[in-house]
Parts: C-alpha cells; structure tokens; sequence
C-alpha cells in the first residue's frame, strides 16, 4: 500500500512506517479482546455445566433415597397386613379411672376384681387345688419415672399377705424401648442400701404406699 503525502522521501517512509505499527497494535488488541472474551464464555460455560451436573445428581441421589423408603415402607406395610398378635399376660387393678361398657366409675370408688377377671373355673388339666390372688398397685410419679406399690390379695380377704415397691423408668434405646426397675422396700420396710449405688433407696422409699398408711 503506498501513502501519498508531501515531503521529502525520508518523511514518507516514516509515515508508512507508523502507519504499519499502528495497525499492528491495533491487531493485537483486538486479538487479545477476542482471548479474554473466548476465555470469559469458556468459564461460564465450564460453570453452568457443573451446576447443571450437580443438580441433576443431587435430585437423582435424593429420589433413590425417597424409592428406597417408600419400598421398605410398603414391605413394612405388607408384613404386617399379615401379621396377628397374640398377647398373655396379668390383669391387674390400679387407680387409675377405667370404662367399662360405657360407664364411668365414681372418682372415689375402690376398683375390685370381677368374678370374670378371677376366673373362679380356671383350672389346670392336672386338676390340682388352684389357689387365686390378685395385686392392687398404687402409682405416684417421681421424676422421669414412677414408684409403684403393689399390694397382694388371696380371695376374700381385706388385707394383704404381702406388699413391695419399686421404681420404674422406661427408656428409649436404638434397640427399643427399656424399663429400668430398682427394688426399694418390702413388706413396709426399706431393702439394704447398696453399698457402691447414688441412688437413695430410703427417700425414694418414702413415696411408696403402704396398706392402711403404716408398715406391717
């Protein structure tokens, strides 16, 4: 490319000199404004796609987890759809208000047992002499727990042959749920006090709930 201008041969060459520079320069910025725009759309790119594959793995790792629950709560479901539960145990009284056959007991009535709870036929298949008692417990809670008074009855009769008391304390474990029992007394009478124990068997005795108020 040849520049016309005015002057002697040496200001020419100068010219197109500085004119080549200038494009030059000109050039190269626009190269490396190209480079960092290149750059710039790389990293945005390079970092939506990271979110976008975090997302995506982050909602596939939640809904295994929601279908693997969902299928152990249906088998839970399933199993025990099929399941019976059969029971066997004591019936015994507290003070506690009960309903029976729709009908509410007076606050102050003392419970007895039924002709049908002391099952009275009840006999074993060897036909030996059957001898009946039944067990009245009074409750009265104490921290976390209760200390429980059990009074023992045989038919017929007012006063019991035998008493105890305890403290009871149920608590959840990973494997389940645990009751934890302390003797405290028998008879009225505080048992011996364990020699390596923090627990006070003497105050916590002082809540138990003797017959007529008294020891025997």
């Amino acid at each position: 490319m040849n520049l016309h201008a005015t002057g002697t041969p040496e200001n020419v060459v100068l010219a197109q000199n500085v004119n080549g520079r200038l494009r030059a320069e000109t050039k190269i910025i626009a190269a490396r404004a190209f480079l960092f725009r290149a750059l710039g759309l790389g990293a945005f790119a390079a970092l939506a796609g990271i979110g976008l594959g975090s997302a995506s793995y982050g909602y596939a790792y939640m809904n295994q987890f929601d279908s693997a629950a969902e299928k152990i709560a249906s088998a839970m479901q399933a199993a025990l759809s099929d399941v019976t539960l059969k029971t066997k145990g004591e019936v015994t009284l507290t003070d506690n208000v009960l309903k029976l056959e729709g009908t509410m007991p007076r606050a102050s009535a003392t419970p007895t047992p039924t002709q049908a709870q002391l099952g009275k036929d009840a006999a074993p298949a060897s036909k030996a002499i059957v001898n009946t008692t039944f067990t009245v417990f009074k409750q009265v809670p104490y921290m976390d727990g209760q200390i429980v008074t059990g009074w023992n009855f045989k038919a017929n009769e007012d006063q019991p042959f035998q008493q105890y008391c305890y403290f009871s304390r149920r608590t959840n474990e990973a494997k389940g749920q645990v009751e934890i029992k302390i003797d405290l007394a028998m008879d009225g009478k505080t048992l011996p006090q364990p020699q390596k124990s923090d627990v006070n068997l003497g105050i916590l005795a002082s809540n138990c709930v003797w017959h007529d108020g008294k020891t025997l």
